[in-house]
């Protein structure tokens, strides 16, 4: 396994695996990424200012896409990242690679400048919120800048300035 940055060929693999897991936890609905116009061209997103953004590809030995999480600007805080996109292929999950995809994303934040990291999710994605809380994570309120309107699990963390 290796880790890296997205790469344009990775967006219909990667779109795929964030859809498989939002089924799974019957998150395939209005209101999450599900159904964002641009989740089949993150590498877009993610590349256009890499100074602000990035999008962790979690590779497997054939550099096929088994995992991956972003970090992103986000105005709704001061100095503030938000944590995006965090899946992981099924058959991946319960090895403790959640934890090494959330130093990756925080690591990429406090490089950046980033001092804190929020995140969005939701209460059918209770292992993702063990992980969140694991992590540090403290929940919030429901901030009123929520984009994905389906979400309803709020959380912030203070990073360590290295």
């Amino acid at each position: 396994m290796d880790f890296r940055q997205i790469k344009p060929g990775d967006d219909t693999d990667l779109a795929e695996l964030i859809r498989s897991n939002l089924r799974a936890y019957k998150l395939d609905i209005p209101g999450t990424v599900y159904f964002d116009e641009n989740l089949y061209h993150l590498s877009n997103f993610y590349l256009t200012d890499t100074k602000k953004r990035t999008y962790i590809i979690l590779a497997d030995e054939n550099d096929s896409v088994i995992g991956g999480v972003g970090i992103a600007e986000f105005d709704g805080f001061e100095e503030c990242a938000e944590l995006q996109k965090l899946y992981l292929d099924d058959s991946y999950k319960g090895q403790g690679i959640g934890y090494k995809l959330m130093k990756q994303a925080e690591d990429a934040a406090t490089d950046r400048g980033y001092k804190r990291i929020y995140l969005e999710t939701h209460d059918n994605l209770d292992i993702a919120i063990h992980l969140y809380e694991k992590c540090g994570y403290a929940e919030i309120e429901r901030p009123a800048f929520v984009v994905h309107s389906t979400m309803n699990r709020f959380f912030l963390k203070e990073l360590t300035v290295r």
